[in-house]
């Protein structure tokens, strides 16, 4: 069977990092994998968490929609929002996924059979399939709790004393055989407390990746975020990642060096700055890794999205490493 030489690749992160890369990676011949966070508590997502007790299906319907392989029509069937009425707010896939979720008896069964509808390449796995939350205490004592307040937060660049989940969630076994397995563990871009970190927490999964015989790459955010990672430069979210696996066991260092126009950067001043590297390393791999920065209408635009990681630059990238394994 072919499958046996197809290199195997796990992302591992939440929604929206996971989407770029995945959705480049899908382009290759490889055994896809990725790994999500089940802690996002925000928007439909929260809702839905606390209404009908299911687990967080965002993150996991971004993924499955980058991975999928059914008609566009489809994969905007996912991602529909719904703009009023007792359903404002709530996306189609989130729905689906926790109507899955009750029907089938488990979260794990909702993404396998969503799976199928979609038509996937690859595999979609929950890190656990425990209800947790995320919580941090700053160095001020102040408790925030939840991933939306992590999320929202304009003092953690203040520093924090510890950042946790509860209840200390069990890992899907799945995840470690997954990482054990892999030939590439590609980790972010993300959100450093609300994306990365939160897989990190999860009980084995930093032994996993520190054992794992896989080349690892780290891909950093393009952006810092103003009141959490202010003038945080690479070596920054290295000490940061390390803080929680242990050790630095990165094997490169992916960095974007193209400069978005000025006065897109005059937007996000409020938001935060460009990431730039302190590191003289030869781990570090600088590309040009932006999207196109095309007009966009959409009224619900968020603003920190108009600079984005490009796909398919970043596919490149990692298939050039990819390719010399």
């Amino acid at each position: 069977m072919i499958k046996g030489t197809m290199k195997k690749v796990v992302v591992i992160g939440g929604g929206t990092g996971n989407f770029v890369v995945l959705r480049g990676l899908k382009q290759y011949p490889l055994d896809l994998t990725a790994i999500v966070s089940m802690a996002d508590d925000g928007g439909s997502t929260g809702i839905l968490r606390d209404e009908l007790g299911v687990l967080p299906p965002g993150d996991v319907r971004q993924c499955l929609v980058a991975l999928s392989n059914s008609s566009r029509l489809m994969r905007s069937l996912m991602n529909y929002r719904f703009e009023n009425g007792g359903l404002g707010g709530h996306s189609f896939g989130n729905l689906l996924l926790s109507a899955l979720e009750k029907v089938a008896g488990s979260f794990e069964k909702a993404v396998e059979e969503a799976s199928k509808i979609l038509n996937i390449k690859g595999k979609v796995i929950p890190v656990t399939t425990h209800q947790v939350r995320l919580k941090m205490v700053l160095n001020n004592r102040k408790l925030l709790e939840g991933e939306k307040e992590i999320y929202l937060s304009q003092e953690i660049d203040q520093g924090y004393k510890t950042i946790y989940l509860e209840p200390f969630p069990k890992v899907n076994p799945h995840v470690i055989n997954e990482i054990m397995n892999a030939d590439l563990l590609v980790i972010g871009p993300g959100g450093l407390h609300t994306s990365l970190i939160p897989n990190l927490l999860v009980e084995g999964v930093c032994e996993a990746i520190c054992k794992s015989d896989a080349r690892k790459v780290f891909v950093v955010n393009l952006m810092n975020r103003r009141g959490q990672t202010t003038g945080f430069r690479t070596s920054r979210y290295l000490q940061e990642l390390t803080r929680f696996l242990g050790k630095d066991v990165f094997d490169h260092i992916l960095l974007n060096v193209q400069k978005p126009p000025k006065a897109l950067i005059d937007v996000y001043a409020t938001e935060g700055d460009l990431v730039e590297n302190d590191m003289d390393d030869n781990r570090v791999i600088f590309a040009n890794l932006l999207g196109s920065l095309v007009e966009e209408s959409k009224k619900d635009l968020v603003k920190r999205n108009l600079i984005r990681h490009d796909s398919k630059k970043l596919a490149q990238e990692l298939m050039k490493i990819v390719d010399h394994l």
